[in-house]
């Protein structure tokens, strides 16, 4: 027999992270199953979306090169489109939440072609102009009922047979979505449009030279993230039953590039961690009131100045390095 005819095929996954991947999916399934039990489910819930959202705006940092201070935008205009959907249309959960997906990515189509052209500060600042023009017009919008925003949204039936009001039947409903949604992002990034992405990051001017459409990449990939980061939204306001001013504000694009820096941009479930990391803080410190933004601000900045690659980025590193060395 050949010495070459076992070995693996190129590009093909080695045994090991195969195997290492399903252990680690088996253990985060028990983990979401059991948690509901243990913790609050509302927190879980809401940490669950934002661990989406930070993964769904990481699409375009980490592996699109793009920052972006937009992105409340989409997640706030998602909520009010299920919001009223759910409540002034009488439309059921699933419904409700992908229209307000819809929403999300047909704003994301419209700020893409816009700002996709841009690069640098520049893609940032149009993004952010953008999005606090969506902010007014959410203000003064009769269907959003402005600073009081939409209130009492019903969660209903899922698919006309589940009954949502219990917490912990909404938990696993979001905890499909989110993860799901995550899972999705995951096999984008490791997909032949993932590569072309990444390829652009690094250079671009040497993409363009092999061919690649480099404006329509980034284009796909921005309304991908709007789309997702629009789900997140979408499906926030049946936690809390309201969506209001505080989830389409310029705070919460900044809080989201917090949450992705914390954890990671390199990676892709870096951000999750990040998020997880954000608002764990946000619910357990509430006590302190306005030092839990200080406590933050602190514990960014020493991530920056100590993890470079970020929480999830060092973790890898260390385990990388015990690998070699073992």
């Amino acid at each position: 027999m050949s010495p070459n005819a076992s070995a693996p095929a190129l590009g093909a996954t080695p045994p090991t992270t195969s195997t290492a991947k399903l252990a680690l999916l088996i253990v985060a399934c028990a983990v979401l199953a059991a948690a509901p039990f243990i913790l609050y489910p509302v927190f879980l819930m809401n940490a669950l979306l934002f661990m989406l959202f930070a993964c769904a705006f990481n699409l375009m940092l980490g592996f699109g090169g793009l920052l972006s201070f937009g992105h409340a935008a989409f997640f706030g205009m998602a909520a009010y489109i299920a919001g009223h959907s759910a409540k002034v249309w009488g439309l059921p959960f699933e419904v409700s939440v992908l229209l307000g997906t819809a929403g999300g990515a047909a704003l994301g189509l419209v700020f893409g072609l816009l700002a996709i052209r841009r690069q640098g500060i520049y893609f940032a600042m149009i993004t952010l102009a953008l999005s606090q023009m969506v902010y007014f017009f959410a203000l003064q919008a009769p269907f959003t009922h402005g600073e009081d925003g939409i209130q009492s949204i019903p969660r209903g039936l899922l698919f006309g047979l589940i009954d949502l009001e219990n917490d912990r039947v909404l938990y696993a409903v979001i905890a499909i979505i989110a993860v799901g949604g995550m899972l999705i992002i995951d096999r984008v990034v490791h997909s032949p449009f993932g590569q072309v992405l990444k390829a652009i990051r690094d250079n671009e001017p040497r993409a363009t030279s092999l061919g690649y459409d480099i404006d329509r990449h980034k284009l796909i990939a921005f309304v991908l993230s709007a789309a997702l980061s629009g789900m997140a939204g979408a499906t926030k306001v049946f936690v809390f039953r309201i969506a209001t001013l505080s989830d389409i504000t310029w705070h919460l694009s900044g809080e989201v590039v917090l949450m992705a820096l914390l954890g990671g941009v390199a990676t892709v479930w870096g951000p999750a961690l990040g998020a997880l990391i954000v608002i764990v803080m946000q619910h357990y410190l509430a006590s302190f009131g306005a030092w839990v933004t200080i406590i933050q601000g602190i514990t960014f900045m020493a991530c920056v100045l100590l993890f470079r690659e970020g929480v999830a980025g060092v973790f890898i590193k260390v385990v990388n390095r015990v690998r070699g060395a073992s």
